[in-house]
């Protein structure tokens, strides 16, 4: 599953280490750096009672000895789960020293039509969730409690979802007062202006969170799949005595493109970066990644170090950067990161190497979602009791299956799934699917309730479809929204594998060959797409 690298391993345990008081701000130190055993910000290195211990994802370490060249010891890597015990050792801990901010993201136009009545953060996933959920309950389970979520499109559902599943009650009663908020874009006699971009979002709410008495910002998006203990990514930023710290990712150079791309010299550090770049330009960001212990073979296909637009950024530093230094720049990864290296801040980057997925386009969407059917092994595994991810608790009754023939498919809550055949698909919850369908390779999202007897009698009598799949339909590489009702013997087979089409008065788009049903759409029966 989900292995990481955390950092480097110090001289010094935590308790003899000079500890920060919550009261005072966090200085740049610039230059204290090299006074420290020197290493690759990539390994992880946990702290505890005197005692090093280090669970490394290929580090390349140099540990200051009175021999003259001491010999650099390469560690190999090493599949490290974040659901193992690992010791962190911060001091303050994170629940009291930490702010967390999700960036909800823009208008979601590459996820349309399933951003067309939601936020991209409150889109469905893996049959109960909905993506909000992964960053919030990596931040819970990293003892990160204080969470706020910018957003400022179709936010009502995102609203809805995070205060159910997320109740102030709750969060203060086992997690130091903690709480989830939302808040959404808005006008000022300062700023008139919406969000401008990520970097502008934090800034026009810095007076709020500056009130908070932490010594670091995490930021977060709300659109990527994946599990991290951002505990071990605060105590890299801390060791290294980083002003900034990058999460990074090796990357393939077919993927390349489309990241922010960073080169880092020996200590980890990044000392170049290149905005989606191509070309030439792309060739020049190639950087050597056996130095992060990658093998040969794995660091021939993964040539290039990619930047999953999350950050921890020291509380003073980031207002520094945002009101004086930058106070014109709207992004983070293509104005404000490059900024603050090319001013000789110090700028380190965090390697992970785990599962992560930025679920922006709808085929990226539908492949994380069905990968979580892949066996032996799923892509992303929501079954890590150490790690759970929470959502809204919506008690309903278990799935009920009526003679159905279900073979590698993921069933959510409160189905009826009658005399029918599911293969390599996902299931929401409420979804109600009849005999004789078909379902394969599919998303269905299932239904934001049920209907009564009575509805679907009213409904019947009037010539309408009841929500769910209708009898003997056939659906097949397709994403079914919320609330869709698909008649009886509809075919959604995209048999003349049609690549992009846009029918949104008929109720689908196509998009990279996959077929979405909008939300609450109507497919009358007999119809073929």
């Amino acid at each position: 599953m989900a292995s990481m690298a955390a950092t480097v391993a110090l001289t010094l345990p935590c308790s003899n280490r000079s500890k920060a008081s919550l009261s005072s701000s966090t200085p740049s130190s610039h230059e204290s750096h090299m006074s420290k055993a020197a290493t690759l910000s990539f390994s992880a290195s946990h702290l505890c009672s005197g005692d090093i211990k280090t669970a490394a994802f290929g580090v390349l370490r140099r540990h200051t000895t009175n021999h003259p060249n001491p010999t650099p010891h390469v560690v190999s890597p090493k599949a490290v789960s974040d659901s193992k015990n690992s010791q962190t050792c911060l001091d303050p801990d994170a629940s009291r020293s930490v702010l967390g901010i999700i960036l909800g993201g823009g208008a979601g136009t590459r996820l349309y039509p399933l951003t067309k009545k939601r936020a991209k953060p409150a889109v469905p996933l893996g049959a109960n969730y909905r993506l909000i959920d992964i960053p919030v309950s990596n931040c819970l389970n990293s003892n990160i409690s204080k969470i706020y979520v910018l957003t400022q499109f179709n936010s009502a559902s995102l609203n809805r979802h995070l205060s159910r599943a997320y109740a102030s009650n709750v969060m203060g009663g086992y997690k130091n007062e903690g709480f989830v908020e939302v808040l959404a874009a808005q006008q000022s006699p300062e700023n008139p202006n919406w969000f401008q971009g990520t970097a502008d979002a934090v800034r026009q709410y810095l007076w709020l969170f500056e009130e908070h008495n932490v010594l670091e910002f995490l930021i977060l998006a709300g659109d990527h799949l994946y599990r991290m203990d951002y505990e071990r990514f605060i105590q890299a930023h801390r060791e290294t005595d980083a002003d900034i710290t990058v999460a990074a990712l090796p990357m393939d150079e077919k993927r390349a493109t489309a990241f922010g791309l960073m080169k880092i010299d020996e200590e980890g550090r990044i000392v170049e970066f290149a905005e989606k770049p191509k070309g030439d330009q792309l060739k020049a960001m190639r950087v050597d990644t056996t130095i992060l212990g990658l093998d040969d073979e794995r660091a021939k296909e993964m040539p290039y170090i990619a930047s999953m637009g999350i950050y921890v950024v020291s509380k003073n530093v980031m207002l520094d950067l945002l009101r004086d230094k930058f106070p014109g720049a709207n992004d983070f990864g293509s104005e404000v990161i490059p900024g603050a290296t090319s001013i000789g801040m110090r700028v380190q980057a965090y390697l992970y190497d785990g599962y992560w997925e930025d679920i922006g386009t709808i085929e990226a969407f539908y492949n994380a979602n069905l990968g979580i059917t892949k066996k032996p092994v799923p892509d992303f595994s929501f079954y890590d009791r150490s790690s759970p991810i929470y959502t809204q608790p919506r008690y309903l009754p278990p799935s009920k299956m009526l003679d159905a023939d279900v073979t590698d498919s993921v069933i959510g809550e409160g189905c009826v799934i009658k005399n029918c055949k599911i293969h390599h698909s996902v299931v929401g919850l409420r979804s109600c699917i009849s005999e004789g369908a078909v379902i394969e390779d599919a998303l269905l999202m299932g239904a934001d309730y049920y209907e009564t007897d009575a509805d679907r009698r009213f409904l019947a009598a009037k010539g309408s479809v009841p929500i769910g799949i209708g009898k003997n339909s056939h659906i097949k590489r397709a994403i079914i929204d919320k609330n869709a009702r698909i008649g009886d013997n509809v075919k959604i087979i995209n048999g003349d594998n049609v690549q992009e089409a846009a029918r949104e008065t008929d109720g689908y788009f196509i998009k990279s060959g996959i077929v979405t049903v909008i939300k609450d759409a109507l497919i009358p029966s007999g119809t073929v797409i």
